[in-house]
């Protein structure tokens, strides 16, 4: 088994003076999850395409399972593009087995592997219904099976949670998670944060078509320090001179007053510190806190400390 999937080496696409994607590398492990991540418009979608050879970059190789070209090895690929479209006259089981012989099932498995699916992700009622009766995230569902029916070695995901409800978002990244357990590497691409840290392995974050970040999300949160925040109306100095303290943060600075006789301080911790040291020492000195927080950054919050204004703009919540 070949190591990466794919492999992106010096990418870039232009419209004119319009430069839609910027000298993009990266590779994907085979076997993994993988997220294209970004505000609309940051050159998602024509990386995508590029991939797919949809379109042609300008500038530099693209390798798809081993080959130059994706049309050499489509058989293998599972696409959903972000433009969503179905027949509406066929039936929904129809519709998923005639992608599947499409790119290569026998019609038989095909009918036996698009009632399969259907039962295993909750519209085996559908099965009979045609695709026009169907609403929004129904019918959307259809097509991301149809366009995993044939067990596909890649499958890349345009913005595939777009128009979902929060109960068909779980479904699919279940489905997600299924198929990186039967071996199939998956790409998605979105810019809702969350179901990125819920599922993927690596990220690849983009903005203006640049590439900003690429790696895990051990590696992403790692880019913001994580912090406590304490606040009392007394003296802090004895949790300052804690040996168990001292181990566990980077900087301990005071910053400005919150109210009349209230102090506050950050505290920004090393990468393995356990904040509920800190804590602990404040109740063993008898120092009574009006406040104490620790959260983990979260991906929104590292995009956003990575890309600013833009990042703000368009909201990645």
């Amino acid at each position: 088994m070949q190591e990466h999937v794919l492999e992106l080496n010096g990418v870039s696409k232009h419209y004119g003076k319009f430069t839609a994607v910027d000298d993009i590398s990266f590779a994907i492990p085979t076997g993994s999850i993988y997220g294209f991540l970004g505000p609309n418009g940051a050159g998602k979608t024509t990386t995508i395409r590029m991939i797919l050879d949809i379109l042609k970059p300008d500038k530099g190789s693209i390798n798809i399972l081993g080959e130059s070209c994706a049309l050499n090895v489509r058989h293998r690929i599972g696409y959903l593009p972000e433009e969503k479209g179905l027949y509406k006259k066929m039936r929904v089981w129809a519709i998923i087995s005639y992608f599947a012989t499409l790119k290569g099932m026998d019609k038989k498995t095909a009918k036996s592997r698009a009632f399969e699916l259907l039962e295993r992700y909750g519209l085996k009622d559908y099965a009979e219904a045609r695709v026009e009766s169907l609403s929004k995230g129904m019918g959307q569902k259809v097509q991301v099976l149809s366009a995993v029916a044939h067990r596909p070695e890649l499958v890349i995901l345009d913005e595939p949670f777009s128009g979902l409800d929060p109960v068909n978002q779980e479904v699919l990244e279940q489905l997600i998670q299924d198929m990186a357990q039967e071996g199939q590497t998956v790409i998605f691409s979105t810019h809702i944060m969350q179901h990125a840290e819920r599922l993927c392995d690596r990220m690849l974050l983009i903005a203006k078509g640049q590439k900003i970040f690429d790696g895990t999300l051990a590696d992403a949160h790692a880019i913001i320090p994580r912090r406590v925040t304490l606040e009392c109306q007394g003296d802090i100095s004895a949790v300052t001179k804690s040996a168990d303290v001292l181990g566990a943060i980077e900087r301990f600075p005071e910053t400005h007053n919150r109210a009349a006789g209230s102090r506050h301080w950050e505290l920004q911790i090393k990468e393995q510190a356990d904040p509920q040291k800190i804590l602990q020492c404040c109740f063993e000195n008898n120092i009574a806190l009006t406040r104490f927080d620790y959260t983990q950054p979260s991906l929104h919050d590292v995009f956003v400390h990575l890309v600013g204004s833009d990042a703000r703009e368009h909201s990645l919540r």
